[in-house]
């Protein structure tokens, strides 16, 4: 493990390299800028869950690399036990996200095509770097297919964090925002706080910092205001599992800002690669929701802000029924509603 000043223009969340999965703990971000090198599954598995690793993009990547470091080094005839092993253990780490699974499943299929091999980890490991590399080319897409939506220097307000802290290139929502700055095509950018865990104001405002786009922090209770004043020409998300009727999952309080895009008339979009649409489920009815640990809403940084006793209510994501959603920005183009993915 080793520490980085933070001051640097150029900065990563994943890679390989050494034949070690390399990461930037996020839950550190953004006073100090840690990165993790681990051959070790397991630990992978742990980035995943305590929110180190994140993103709905970004955590298939993980555990793609994951699956594939669990066979490393093993003997041939433990190579079966080991991957099913790793392969159950990252499928335990969060349910919503959609592309965790896909990714699993394409490392799943690579295995039991070529398991039989002395090179079967090399296998492995060229499929877990070419879901990187997809991912990183779906992105460099998504952003240019988002930019022909903006018909004007506009204001555009986001929510959770979409930049290369959550997928395997530069981003979906975070990236439509940051190539259409580079065109002279964003005047400003509201950022949503968060909460509970402040991926806003913690990690989209760290990149906004480090790609010099203008911004602001505000609560996520104070969108309804800045839209009543005239101040947002658009709003961007992500998502971390969408269903063929359009139905999309995304961080609690998306759903909030899709119904006060609809009373004020602004659009909503929502970026993502087509990794992240799930075909087996109808709508929205049938996405399962993560909750989280009531820590994460009683305490702050380990700090605690309310009795412990306090019972919460903690979804880490909400669903955004599809008559909400204007658009949603992939990188073979852009759908509009009615959506009917097959």
């Amino acid at each position: 493990m080793h520490t980085l000043e933070i001051g640097l223009e150029n900065y990563f969340s994943i890679k390989f390299e050494n034949d070690n999965f390399i990461f930037l703990d996020q839950t550190k971000l953004p006073f100090t800028e840690t990165y993790v090198e681990t051959d070790d599954y397991e630990r992978i598995a742990e980035a995943i869950e305590r929110l180190e690793v994140r993103g709905a993009p970004q955590i298939g990547i993980a555990a793609a690399y994951a699956v594939a470091l669990s066979i490393k080094n093993v003997p041939q005839e433990l190579n079966l036990e080991n991957f099913n092993k790793a392969y159950q253990r990252l499928a335990r780490t969060r349910p919503t996200a959609v592309n965790l699974f896909y990714a699993l499943n394409e490392i799943k299929k690579e295995y039991e095509k070529f398991h039989q091999e002395k090179s079967i980890y090399e296998h492995l490991l060229n499929k877990a770097k070419q879901i990187h590399q997809n991912d990183i080319e779906y992105c460099e897409k998504i952003g240019e297919n988002g930019t022909k939506l903006f018909k004007k220097k506009s204001n555009v307000l986001t929510h959770c964090n979409t930049g290369k802290l959550a997928t395997g290139g530069d981003g979906t929502a975070f990236n439509v925002i940051k190539t259409a700055y580079i065109k002279g095509l964003v005047n400003f950018v509201y950022a949503d706080e968060t909460r509970p865990l402040l991926q806003g104001s913690r990690l989209t405002a760290f990149e906004l910092e480090k790609n010099k786009i203008p911004f602001a922090i505000q609560t996520d209770s104070m969108a309804a205001v800045l839209m009543q004043q005239g101040k947002v020409d658009m709003v961007i998300t992500g998502a971390d599992r969408i269903a063929l009727n359009g139905d999309s999952a995304n961080k609690i309080g998306t759903y909030n800002l899709a119904i006060l895009c609809n009373y004020h008339n602004i659009p909503f979009y929502i970026a993502a690669p087509t990794t992240t649409i799930d075909r087996t489920i109808a709508s929205g009815a049938d996405i399962v929701i993560e909750y989280r640990n009531k820590n994460e809403i009683l305490k702050l940084n380990g700090l605690q802000i309310a009795s412990g006793n306090y019972e919460t209510f903690s979804p880490a994501f909400d669903v955004t029924p599809s008559h909400l959603i204007t658009g949603i920005i992939t990188e073979e183009t852009v759908n509009f509603f009615p959506y009917n993915f097959i």
